[in-house]
């Protein structure tokens, strides 16, 4: 049997579930941009985290990082800041994948390497 490396990557898979769940969850479906955000966004972490889960690479954990901070910024960036759900969903769920992305790649020996050769000098 496979033994889990990281666990935040299975609670990042389960949160790419609540990403494209969410439109329905919180009603903005109706809503074409943030819903197919969220939609693209949900499955590209699912997709991610199970790569993440089965073969290990930090720029699987990378990735995530930038799917979090795309959700973080996307309101703004797609024109869907004005409704207060959409936002809010996107906002915390970015910003709760990123973090646990970040805390994998700052505390694996194996991804971290590059952190501390760089805080060395």
């Amino acid at each position: 049997m496979m033994k889990l490396k990281h666990w935040q990557d299975p609670v990042n898979a389960i949160l790419g579930v609540g990403v494209v769940l969410s439109p329905w969850a919180l009603g903005f479906q109706d809503m074409t941009m943030a819903m197919a955000n969220a939609v693209v966004i949900g499955v590209a972490l699912i997709a991610t985290a199970l790569g993440a889960i089965f073969v290990p690479r930090a720029w699987e954990e990378w990735t995530e990082v930038g799917l979090g901070v795309w959700l973080i910024v996307s309101p703004w960036a797609l024109g869907f800041s004005t409704h207060y759900q959409a936002t809010m969903n996107a906002l915390v769920f970015g910003v709760v994948i990123a973090a646990l992305a970040l805390w994998t790649l700052l505390t694996d020996k194996d991804y971290s390497g590059w952190w501390r050769n760089w805080t060395a000098h």
